[in-house]
């Protein structure tokens, strides 16, 4: 087993240096990964993308909030199918927004659009969510909605995680930091 510590923003760089080292090591016939992970969340489309490939992976995964789980990394974390938490994690869900870093002008048909993206950003990971725990699709855009963050003990109660316990790694375990 190698026990990777990811602690980053979710963006493209992040995503695919994350892919390119999971290939790799599945290339060369590794079986089982120990995800010691906290982010603050990030890109939605590479959220996605990532979720989508740790799950096609031909490996156990393990996933092990170790601080915080916020936004799309909540949907990379349901990824695994055993996930635990440290006792003083937590896991934060708010609806799908976009970012104006400069004055921009918009009409209708470029708001509509966005909105367009942003729903259907929102029921991807919706879909995600209440196909991997125990919430309804009502429950999670009342989460969205309302910015909700659940503690351990809350997480393990809806089927965010397994089990709340702190980390451990083993004397001698192979540990990489990504």
């Amino acid at each position: 087993m190698i026990y990777v510590k990811f602690s980053s923003p979710i963006n493209p760089q992040t995503a695919q240096n994350l892919m390119t080292f999971l290939s790799n090591q599945i290339n060369v016939g590794q079986k089982e990964f120990y995800f010691l992970i906290s982010s603050p969340g990030g890109s939605v489309n590479d959220g996605i993308v990532l979720y989508n490939f740790i799950k096609a992976l031909p490996a156990k995964i393990i996933m092990h909030n170790i601080g915080i789980i916020d936004s799309i990394a909540n949907v990379i974390f349901l990824a695994a199918d055993e996930r635990y938490s440290s006792p003083n994690a937590s896991f934060l869900f708010h609806g799908v927004g976009f970012d104006i870093v400069q004055p921009i002008r918009m009409d209708e048909k470029d708001l509509r659009e966005k909105l367009l993206i942003i729903e259907r950003d929102q029921k991807s990971i919706s879909d995600i969510i209440s196909g991997r725990t125990q919430l309804k699709e009502k429950e999670v855009e009342e989460m969205f909605f309302r910015a909700k963050t659940k503690n351990p003990t809350e997480a393990k109660e809806i089927g965010i995680i397994t089990d709340i316990k702190e980390a451990q790694i083993p004397e001698g375990s192979q540990i990489i930091s990504l």
